[in-house]
């Protein structure tokens, strides 16, 4: 723990130092003291975009984005783990968890491109042999791919009654977590489970889809038809035929998916396809219902004595999002989501996922499970799920005009068929917004549970901890 103490302490200090410099304008890099001296060198303000207008009022444009996160994280490990053929307790990593350029613009009243390109979950394993590559050669240079390639066609002009596109994309049902804009979350991190087949028959929550979306009055809506990859081409070995429910290695049928959401307040931003704001930090007054569902037929299979079954994938959610300034002189606000989730892969279907997991290895493998070492949980099942995130920022002059302070808790309440009781798994942190969210700070404390087997059944044998320091760079 002794690295992530002395990072805490740095940001500890930093807050405490940045208080008592002098303070700075936000149109210019010179304190105010000095600037009844001297006039300013820069008379203009930061820009916090990279964006060419195509035409003079910018209705035409073409933008460019860059998102740097970066984890510094000690973790508890699970009972077992090995990193690289040695047990450890705990590790400590240092890691990318999100590395991403995005360009995008609407070229012509009708017609949007959007693409996006970048990496994920970049560690000191990154390339380990079967740990991400399985069965290929390890070469750490192979990360980067295409999140999106996007082109979308505005039907009616000026108005965003509907937009018709296609390509690899995000756009998809089940929840605003399932399409998430990860440089604006206020949780550290997104709650992966709402992301239902990531990296199964997706590529990182992308498919191949042909999508409609829109808003109409308080509507807002997109529903889409996918094309889903074979799990086979995952870069993991796919999980043996049993009786627990996994995804089909035979067979190939297309994926339905839809989002509905009405809007009480403001309507959200509609710019770009499908992703979905985290916290507006006051600048909106937001409350929305939403509903979503994901389909398949004969996405999932298991055995039952020598036969072969399929059966379908049907997962829908329920969900409540408020995001609102509370006192507009002291700039405080309130940000909070409470959602149900159904999901249904199958009979008993069970998956661990650990985000960037800094273990590579166990020595104590459950059956029938795999990536179940360091801080991996039980994040996909079937069964049901409730989500809850809530967040306050607090008044701008807490810290005399050096950033902001927001802090979080978020809970994910699951009870699946193969656990013998419900689990938890809870977060706690607070964002340090130095520059709202292009410069931030977030540190996080994670309990999880642990577990160990019943028969085909897991039954709660501890709880584990990890604390992370995230920087966000993002312009």
């Amino acid at each position: 723990m002794r690295y992530l103490f002395i990072a805490t302490a740095l940001l500890v200090n930093g807050m405490a130092f940045s208080q008592q410099k002098p303070s700075m304008r936000s149109d210019s890099l010179v304190p105010v003291a000095e600037q009844t001296q001297k006039k300013p060198i820069v008379p203009a303000g930061d820009k916090n975009e990279l964006k060419y207008n195509l035409n003079e009022s910018g209705t035409h444009f073409f933008k460019v984005t860059f998102l740097n996160q970066i984890w510094l994280r000690q973790n508890q490990s699970n009972p077992g783990t090995t990193v690289i053929g040695e047990p450890k307790d705990q590790t400590f990593d240092i890691g990318l968890r999100r590395t991403r350029i995005q360009m995008y613009g609407q070229i012509n009243d009708r017609t949007m491109i959007y693409l996006q390109f970048g990496m994920n979950n970049f560690n000191y394993l990154s390339a380990f042999p079967g740990y991400n590559t399985a069965g290929t050669p390890s070469n750490r240079k192979i990360q980067a791919f295409f999140h999106d390639a996007v082109g979308e066609y505005t039907v009616f002009k000026n108005k965003d009654y509907l937009k018709i596109g296609g390509g690899l994309t995000i756009v998809n049902g089940l929840s605003r977590f399932s399409a998430p804009s990860v440089s604006s979350i206020m949780t550290m991190d997104v709650p992966v489970f709402a992301q239902a087949t990531v990296d199964q028959t997706d590529e990182f929550s992308r498919k191949l889809s042909l999508y409609a979306r829109g808003q109409v009055g308080p509507i807002d809506y997109r529903v889409a038809i996918s094309d889903p990859f074979p799990i086979a081409t995952n870069g993991a070995v796919p999980p043996a035929l049993s009786s627990n429910a996994t995804f089909a290695q035979k067979g190939h049928t297309k994926q339905y998916q839809g989002l509905f959401l009405y809007q009480f307040f403001d309507k959200e931003s509609h710019v770009t396809p499908g992703y979905m704001t985290g916290t507006y930090l006051g600048k909106k007054k937001v409350f929305n219902i939403e509903g979503g569902f994901i389909t398949q037929k004969a996405a999932m299979w298991r055995q039952e004595g020598a036969d072969t079954l399929y059966q379908n994938m049907n997962l829908w959610s329920l969900a409540a999002y408020l995001d609102m300034p509370l006192n507009a002189a002291k700039g405080s606000a309130i940000s909070a989501y409470l959602g149900y989730f159904n999901t249904n892969y199958g009979s008993n279907y069970l998956r661990y996922n650990g985000s960037m997991n800094p273990g590579s290895g166990t020595t104590q493998p459950l059956t029938g499970l795999s990536g179940t070492q360091g801080n991996s949980f039980p994040m996909f099942g079937t069964g049901s799920v409730w989500y809850a995130q809530a967040g306050y920022l607090l008044p701008q002059n807490l810290l005399n005009g050096n950033g902001l302070l927001m802090p979080y808790v978020s809970a994910q309440i699951a009870d699946y068929q193969r656990l013998t009781k419900s689990m938890g798994v809870y977060n706690v942190g607070v964002n340090w917004l130095i520059r709202g969210h292009n410069s931030k700070l977030t540190l996080d404390y994670q309990n999880r549970p642990i577990f160990g087997a019943t028969g085909n059944a897991l039954e709660q044998a501890g709880r584990r901890g990890s604390l992370t320091l995230q920087y966000q760079v993002f312009i």
